[in-house]
């Protein structure tokens, strides 16, 4: 069969709870592409705990996380395909229909078709190339998620002098897993006088561990031609620029870089999804629908997420609305209302919401661009003020999760503004 009512590419957690939610919606004619040779995504190498307790009220590792969900696939007799890659996705002008190019050892090359497409691919890290660093490529530089996945599932010892640059969660896990494993970690550099981890993940990883944490510090030269000698630290100015006279030497065998994550998102775009420069995501609005028709995008392939948790629940939401497309078709639009960004807001998702098919209550996830203390979370619509939450503090490597009622958007007379009201002093 080449023709399906929904397809969802991507196996990870995003992927497998959007086609759980459409299952369940009615959608029985679905499948999974997942390039990996299992189901699970990024969680089967993520063997620390943390994982679950908003979803399953308990502490799992990434591996047992991902499992409770693969066996809910098997046990709703979901249909999916491993190790098979995603060319291309065309939506055909001459239908609603969406073709959807694959290649793998079982299908060859070949075009099936679906009705609906959840995108839920994922991210990757952002590598040593986008950082600017200077000095040769010795041996010895990773990134923090290829480091985790040679230590965890393949059992590789790759130093024992380390040095982390980039404050992100995996950099900070990794910091704690490297320790365990014998190994020295002198320094977690951070370039922003924040970090980009979790508080949990600094109090355990790293405080626990005696290991410092170095904000508005970067990595500026690498030494060593063929195997990594050691990396020149300094500190940052105000702009970000490195201050000469603070560089210091730390020697070391192992720099693992944690820079940032990508979402994997080229698909998106050669398939015609607008995407937002903020994010690096789509454009969504609040059933999680693209620029494109019947193309739904969901999980860290839209905007990257903190917790696991927090995934599963928006592409639960984007597989339900993806089955209410199939199902009812597209509803006209009568009343959309934008989401703009103001004071302290980094970003928005959705960046806009159709009133008359919004649910009861709507969720707008967003971030921060810095450190907030003792503020309020304020949504206006022009002069009228829709919502007010106080927050003691918000930080960037968290996502704040506002949830709209219905009735609160009708009030709107004009494009809704989210922004952050500081103190006055």
């Amino acid at each position: 069969m080449n023709d399906h009512s929904l397809i969802i590419i991507g196996g990870g957690p995003a992927g497998m709870a959007a086609a759980l939610a459409a299952k369940k919606a009615g959608i029985d004619d679905l499948l999974i592409l997942e390039r990996d040779s299992r189901l699970g995504g990024i969680l089967n190498q993520c063997i620390h705990n943390g994982f679950g307790l908003h979803t399953f009220k308990e502490e799992l590792t990434g591996p047992e996380y991902a499992e409770r969900y693969a066996n809910m696939i098997k046990q709703e007799q979901i249909p999916y395909e491993l190790n098979t890659m995603v060319l291309s996705v065309e939506c055909l002008k001459d239908s609603n229909k969406k073709a959807i190019t694959v290649i793998s050892s079982k299908r060859g090359v070949q075009t099936i078709y679906a009705k609906a497409v959840v995108l839920a691919m994922g991210c990757r890290e952002r590598p040593r190339g986008a950082l600017n660093i200077p000095g040769y490529r010795p041996q010895g530089v990773y990134t923090a998620g290829t480091a985790q996945k040679l230590i965890n599932l393949e059992g590789a010892n790759i130093g024992k002098e380390v040095v982390i640059l980039g404050s992100g969660d995996i950099g900070l896990i990794m910091a704690r897993r490297m320790t365990l494993e014998g190994a020295h970690v002198a320094a977690v550099a951070e370039l922003m006088p924040y970090s980009s981890g979790l508080k949990r993940n600094i109090v355990q990883c790293l405080d626990d561990y005696n290991i410092p944490l170095l904000l508005s510090h970067t990595v500026v030269d690498i030494k060593g031609k063929e195997k990594l000698e050691g990396v020149y630290i300094a500190k940052v100015d105000k702009n970000l620029q490195p201050i000469e006279e603070t560089k210091e030497y730390y020697p070391c065998d192992t720099l693992l870089l944690s820079c940032g994550l990508i979402p994997e998102n080229e698909l998106s775009v050669d398939g015609g999804v607008e995407i937002d420069p903020r994010t690096n995501g789509a454009y969504v609005d609040e059933s999680l629908e693209t620029s494109v028709e019947g193309v739904f995008s969901c999980g860290n392939v839209l905007h990257v997420h903190d917790l696991v948790d927090f995934v599963s629940e928006e592409s639960a939401r984007a597989g339900e609305s993806a089955a209410r497309y199939i199902l009812n078709g597209k509803k006209p639009i009568k009343e959309t209302i934008e989401i703009k960004t103001g004071n302290g807001v980094r970003y928005t998702v959705p960046y806009k919401i159709n009133v008359d098919s919004a649910d009861e209550l709507t969720h707008i996830r967003f971030r921060v661009s810095g450190v907030y203390k003792n503020t309020s979370i304020v949504i206006k619509s022009g002069e009228k003020e829709l919502m007010r939450k106080k927050s003691m503090i918000l930080v960037p490597s968290e996502m704040v999760d506002l949830v709209l009622k219905k009735s609160k958007l009708e009030e709107a007379d004009e494009a809704i503004t989210i922004f952050i009201e500081e103190a006055s002093q």
